[in-house]
């Protein structure tokens, strides 16, 4: 009875009444996306056709192929919206209402299940064979780059074996310069510079920190190389750290300027 009277007189808000209501919020569903669901803001005065246009952008159903139909908030068919030219109010959708989509298109990108349930979806194989004798593959990058990585090491460890790596770099640090660390920007006094037992060969800086965020008091696996306050030493690579006038930082200096 409430779709025939849409149809004679049209909806109350388009007739002139006086709550100028001319909107509503209804749900959408669809026929083929079991799983879709909207919620959507009609604008009562524009056509089914720009609704279909709307929805179809959303939903992948070709506007042509598209019947709308209307339900009540208890789940009963008020009527198909058919003419596309009518306006949406025409059909006195409220809110609570949904807004059924029914895809008739049988060729649709909706049908069939697949946008849902990619299960269905055919997979395009390869047999291990013709994939290995692809260049364009991650697979080969992967192995490109294992490669690559491994040679990096491998250099890397036969610098590493020579007693004096990095002697270029200790060479300008001297036991009673001032550094800063590079990594954290700690600061303190170097203590020690040359080799250490148990540790890779090579050349080590000795730091004693001016903060408590070393690891040791100057005893390196057993064998003491400096002296200070447990907690405080610590051992680096000269590449590590920086030398040159940095002063012990002032703590509450920090803090006076940060107010």
């Amino acid at each position: 009875m409430e779709a025939l009277k849409a149809y004679v007189k049209g909806p109350a808000s388009l007739q002139g009444d006086s709550s100028g209501v001319s909107t509503a919020l209804v749900s959408v569903s669809h026929s083929n996306l079991k799983n879709y669901s909207n919620e959507l803001r009609l604008d009562l005065h524009s056509t089914v056709e720009s609704l279909k246009e709307r929805l179809g952008r959303q939903c992948g159903t070709s506007p042509s192929y598209m019947l709308l139909q209307l339900f009540d908030g208890d789940n009963h068919k008020v009527c198909d919206m058919a003419e596309g030219f009518r306006p949406v109010g025409f059909y006195s959708p409220h809110d609570g209402y949904r807004v059924h989509i029914v895809d008739l298109d049988p060729g649709s990108v909706t049908a069939g299940g697949w946008l849902e349930d990619v299960s269905k979806v055919e997979k395009f194989t390869i047999s291990d064979d013709a994939y290995n004798k692809r260049d364009d593959t991650f697979r080969k990058f992967k192995e490109k780059k294992l490669a690559e990585g491994a040679s990096r090491s491998a250099a890397t460890a036969q610098q590493e074996i020579t007693d004096d790596f990095m002697a270029d770099l200790a060479a300008s640090i001297k036991v009673g310069d001032r550094c800063e660390i590079v990594a954290g920007q700690k600061r303190g006094e170097v203590m020690y510079v040359g080799r250490v037992e148990g540790l890779p060969a090579g050349f080590w800086i000795g730091i004693q920190c001016d903060e408590p965020v070393g690891k040791h008091d100057g005893m390196v696996k057993g064998k003491r190389y400096f002296t200070c306050p447990n907690g405080h030493g610590v051992m680096l690579r000269p590449d590590k750290l920086k030398v040159g006038d940095y002063p012990e930082i002032d703590p509450f200096e920090a803090e006076l300027d940060e107010i």
